[in-house]
């Protein structure tokens, strides 16, 4: 019970010679032999004989995933190695997947798949729905190419583009659980001065919570904007009880898509207080505008905005 407790809390043309010229084409006939040998090979066949991803193929198997993964044509997988997992499970004090509910596993697997084939060089800095659900809607999985490649920031992508029949294998050295709101907030840099009033505001909790919210982030450029208008250095300027009005006017209560918003007066979790939307030539929230939209959480929806909302 304590590890499901731990668990629900948690919640990266060479030189060739010219002789033999016959074994060249013997060469390139079996190099030919092997690539057709390995496009005939679904995703789980190939997992199981690279021979590190063991504990990867039974939590599939567990959650009733392996058929899917197995037959479902152009998916993306960020294949957790054995090692990966050994360490989640020393981590949460469990002795092995049976300590983990198989709802719990099937969720946290499915959080690494995305649903089109996506070698690295069709990665980009931003969000990618995953196969992860929250309610009916996809949750976001970041992916960061500023040093390699990066996954919810600390997650890395250790080898890339292992290509099988239905799809491509990019192995990483953790498993990842699907992020909520402060989560979604912890694992990009640009929020970086959000996280700290956040956590400076004592809301940690609360917006780890249930929900659903519908947050609306400003950027750390937004919050310096602000204190260049306040005549103030920083969050360290700001007490709690100052900060809490002002970030409780930002979080929606419910798990609102930009696709649901309507013109008009939104109450926000600062009682009282409400944010207008306005849908005229975008999306603007107040006077600020939201520039990257449903970024999904395990409990919300996250949208970014480029100015702090003021009452």
């Amino acid at each position: 019970m304590k590890t499901i407790e731990k668990i629900k809390k948690t919640v990266k043309s060479g030189f060739i010679p010219v002789v033999l010229i016959a074994s060249s084409f013997v060469f390139a006939s079996c190099e030919k032999d092997d690539e057709q040998v390995m496009d005939e090979k679904n995703l789980v066949e190939v997992a199981a004989e690279a021979g590190n991803f063991t504990i990867l193929i039974q939590a599939a198997q567990k959650a009733g995933l392996a058929d899917y993964l197995s037959n479902q044509m152009g998916i993306t997988v960020f294949a957790p190695t054995d090692a990966a997992f050994k360490s989640l499970l020393t981590d949460l004090g469990a002795s092995s997947l049976d300590d983990i509910p198989v709802e719990t596993l099937k969720n946290v697997l499915l959080y690494h798949v995305i649903g089109q084939k996506v070698m690295s060089s069709d990665l980009k800095t931003g969000y990618f729905p995953t196969l992860a659900k929250s309610g009916n809607n996809s949750i976001s999985i970041y992916i960061n190419l500023e040093n390699g490649v990066a996954i919810n920031k600390n997650v890395k992508v250790t080898t890339a583009n292992i290509e099988a029949s239905n799809g491509v294998i990019h192995v990483i050295d953790k498993v990842i659980f699907p992020p909520n709101v402060v989560n979604i907030a912890l694992d990009n840099d640009n929020f970086s001065i959000l996280v700290q009033a956040v956590v400076k505001a004592g809301l940690v909790e609360a917006l780890s919570g249930n929900g659903p919210f519908t947050v609306f982030a400003p950027t750390n450029q937004a919050f310096n904007n602000l204190f260049a208008q306040l005549g103030i250095s920083g969050i360290d300027d700001l007490t709690a009880e100052q900060l809490i009005p002002i970030l409780t006017y930002h979080v929606v209560s419910g798990n609102v898509l930009s696709t649901a918003l309507s013109n008009g007066d939104v109450p926000t979790l600062n009682t009282g207080k409400s944010l207008k939307v306005n849908l005229t030539g975008g999306v603007k929230i107040n006077d600020s505008e939201v520039v990257v939209a449903d970024i999904q959480g395990s409990n919300g929806v996250v949208h970014v905005i480029n100015k702090v909302l003021l009452q």
